[in-house]
């Protein structure tokens, strides 16, 4: 939908392009005309908060997927050696 009204926008581009292309900012109205805010400054918290919500959105892998897969390997070994020692 189109409106007769014109707005300030900031286009940043996505610091993890896997998720998202762009995020877009819509600026308020009166936001330059208070004092001491300046482009700079506007434009640096739009980069910040476009950052911490592509952190936010990633993945950790689980705990034991993150383990080498021949501590596996030496752990079944372990176990199986503890069960035979056991047995006998």
């Amino acid at each position: 939908m189109v409106k007769g009204i014109s707005r300030r926008v900031i286009v940043v581009d996505s610091p993890d392009p896997k998720l998202f292309e762009q995020a877009i900012f819509i600026v308020k109205n009166d936001v330059f005309s208070q004092e001491g805010v300046t482009s700079q400054q506007v434009l640096g918290e739009a980069c910040r908060i476009a950052r911490s919500c592509a952190a936010a959105q990633t993945v950790k892998t689980p705990a034991w997927r993150r383990v080498p897969f021949w501590c596996w390997i030496a752990g079944a070994a372990v176990a199986a050696a503890a069960l035979t020692a056991w047995l006998l």
